[in-house]
């Protein structure tokens, strides 16, 4: 309940800063082949994922239908709206159900290609902030105690090894669970690079990223107040943007409201980057329920031979 509640308060709390009306007229000057567009990237993001799925299950021995992955991807995206990542269990119920994949190894694929977006993730934000280091070290200084952060991120540091040094020592039941966890997760990682397609595993995901950006990108220029943006507040308002969907189901008031704050570090206005926030959000949304919704539906007779 706690995502669907912060929400709630951030659906209302930006009604507030920009009135409905107000986002009807961004709405109505919107230029729309551009949110098509970026439609159009997200779609191919979306059937990209689902194809590189199939491939990642063959080393397993399992070779599964096209249309059965690409409707379990578009599942997982509708159901993650109700509880957060109930899509990613979702999805590999669905593998089990009409693909007979056990249910363990189909749901191992999916942490696996997780963690690779992860690795992918964590590259854009490298690359953010080498290009703006200026910038945000300047930032970080005005807002922040330099020196503070300096001797937290420090303490953390020494907690850190810290910890790891008592989890390997330990022989507690918990510290164990917490061992093997982490072993699987770099296994997981690992294991792409030994898969026989791992070259076709590795363009798949840097293409759906840059989907996910080109998406971003282009619909930004439907507002003629942001033609004039530069890269780095793109760059940085798509990474706020990507965590604020963890942040409550599916970025639900959390999606505007990260753009808003990365567009404002440039001196952007307010008013259009919440619009934009919006509409990109509603766009994606709608693309999601529309063919979510319908895959949910078609699945039993797709495979009603089972």
């Amino acid at each position: 309940m706690l995502p669907i509640l912060l929400g709630v308060f951030l659906i209302y709390y930006s009604l507030s800063k920009l009135s409905f009306d107000e986002l009807l007229q961004y709405a109505k000057n919107a230029d729309y082949k551009y949110v098509f567009l970026g439609l159009v990237f997200g779609l191919l993001s979306h059937l990209s994922r689902a194809y590189r799925w199939v491939f990642m299950l063959e080393p397993l021995g399992y070779k599964i239908k096209l249309g059965n992955s690409i409707m379990a991807v578009f599942s997982t995206y509708l159901i993650n709206y109700t509880i957060p990542r109930a899509g990613e269990v979702a999805r590999a119920t669905i593998l089990k159900n009409y693909e007979n994949v056990p249910f363990e190894k189909g749901f191992g694929t999916i942490v696996a290609e997780r963690i690779a977006d992860m690795v992918v993730m964590l590259i854009i934000i490298a690359v953010t902030l080498s290009l703006q280091f200026d910038f945000i070290f300047n930032f970080l200084t005005q807002k922040f105690n330099l020196t503070k952060i300096i001797i937290a991120g420090v303490a953390l540091m020494v907690l850190a090894l810290m910890f790891v040094f008592l989890i390997k020592r330990s022989t507690n039941v918990i510290a164990l669970k917490i061992k093997g966890f982490v072993n699987g997760l770099i296994e997981g990682v690992l294991s792409i690079f030994k898969m026989k397609k791992k070259w076709a595993f590795i363009f798949h995901t840097l293409f759906i990223w840059s989907m996910y950006m080109l998406m971003f990108y282009v619909t930004t220029l439907a507002f003629k107040d942001l033609n004039t943006l530069p890269f780095a507040a793109i760059l940085v308002a798509f990474i706020l943007a990507t965590f604020s969907i963890a942040a409550t189901n599916g970025g639900i008031g959390s999606y505007p409201e990260a753009i808003v704050i990365a567009f404002t570090l440039f001196s952007l206005p307010e008013d259009p980057s919440r619009a934009f926030g919006w509409i990109m959000w509603t766009s994606q949304t709608l693309l999601v329920f529309v063919f979510g919704g319908l895959s949910l539906l078609y699945l039993p007779f797709f495979n009603q031979n089972k």
